[in-house]
């Protein structure tokens, strides 16, 4: 089977035009090592990028990769015509058996609807659930993202929603739905090493890019009640600023009297190497959005088996379930939040041991890669009657 995958290269939105090889949403790497246990699947992995960029012409022994050039005048502003076109032509040379495009943020999802292949489409962020949040500007990003979100979900065959909360968003617009969860990379499913219990300080941390859905601005009063209570710990923030943002200026100037007193640390974007020793050199996650189709990184801290505190929306619920130890709260509730991290500190701040076996069987590459193999069977089994 020849899979033709349309995916963000993150070298685009992140504008790093001169690094020399593409990198991709951790779901979709992980799934890339999941299709490398089917010898019979061949897979293109082909992004749109507005800057021509070096890139290899294979990925691995059966994945391609194709950047397509596509001037800015082709991405939003056009309804990403470009990036339709461009993936359509490169698509007539591959001539795959299926098309998916991943995630509704960019161009990935129209383009897959459009390429005149069978096809399905992947949910990574809700974007009209943010809309109808947020209430954003007409004209703006997120208004029209919103609305080529629901135009698209309309057009393809399916939509592989990434947690029951999001299937539920996504069902009354969509012609069928397939709930399979993402995949973690397989470092994180190596095994834990031992946390050091009863060691004083302990350190907490949080991963995500620094924005209101995500609320370190608001965790840093947490942070600071904390302190207040004479408790050693250290939070780590981990996670991309942009700091032209009114909110991240917000986060960097409240966070420095804090890092000066040395119980607040903001360690900017790690590479995965350095994200995976800071999971490893922490004890707990905090992860208390306001909105989360799935959370990833919260899946990710339990698989080194830290103790979790999280809020109860969206797909975090999911991740938490049946996992000992984890603690969920309203997510109004930043009192109930900051007296259980206060009782763990002080109860010596233990970490779970058996969070780790739950994700390996829940989130393992080659178990999501068979899932999407049977959808993608099913998809091109229908196109056939």
């Amino acid at each position: 089977m020849q899979i033709a995958f349309l995916a963000h290269d993150i070298r685009e939105p992140f504008k790093e035009y001169d690094r020399p090889t593409p990198f991709f949403n951790p779901g979709v790497e992980a799934l890339l090592v999941g299709f490398a246990n089917f010898p019979e699947v061949e897979v293109h992995m082909i992004s749109c990028t507005q800057q021509p960029m070096r890139a290899p012409e294979k990925l691995a022994e059966r994945v391609w990769y194709h950047s397509l050039h596509v001037p800015k005048i082709g991405w939003l502003r056009t309804g990403y015509q470009g990036c339709i076109r461009a993936v359509r032509r490169k698509l007539r040379e591959i001539q795959p058996d299926i098309a998916h495009g991943y995630g509704t943020e960019r161009d990935c999802a129209l383009s897959a609807i459009f390429s005149g292949f069978p096809n399905v489409v992947s949910i990574q962020g809700n974007m009209a659930e943010l809309a109808r949040l947020n209430r954003p500007r007409i004209g703006s990003y997120l208004w029209l993202t919103a609305r080529l979100e629901n135009f698209t979900m309309r057009r393809t065959p399916g939509v592989i929603c990434n947690s029951i909360y999001t299937e539920n968003l996504v069902r009354p617009r969509a012609h069928k739905t397939w709930l399979v969860y993402p995949a973690l990379l397989p470092a994180f499913l190596e095994p834990v090493p031992d946390h050091q219990p009863g060691k004083q300080s302990c350190t907490l941390l949080n991963v995500g890019v620094i924005s209101p859905r995500k609320r370190q601005l608001e965790l840093l009063d947490v942070a600071e009640s904390l302190h207040r209570r004479g408790l050693k710990f250290e939070f780590w923030f981990v996670g991309r600023a942009t700091e032209h943002d009114p909110y991240t200026r917000a986060f960097l100037e409240r966070l420095k009297p804090m890092e000066a007193a040395g119980f607040v640390r903001y360690l900017g974007r790690l590479s995965f190497e350095e994200l995976l020793r800071t999971y490893d050199s922490a004890d707990g996650m905090i992860h208390f959005s306001a909105e989360e189709a799935f959370g990833l990184n919260v899946a990710e801290a339990l698989a080194r088996n830290l103790k979790f505190f999280g809020s109860q929306v969206g797909g975090i619920v999911e991740i938490a379930q049946d996992v000992p130890g984890a603690e969920l709260f309203a997510k109004d509730n930043w009192a109930g939040l900051t007296d259980a991290i206060a009782r763990w500190i002080a109860q010596g701040h233990p970490c779970p041991s058996a969070a780790h076996q739950l994700m390996h069987a829940r989130y393992h590459p080659q178990t999501v890669a068979r899932q999407h193999m049977a959808i993608y069977q099913e998809v091109l089994s229908v196109q056939k009657r």
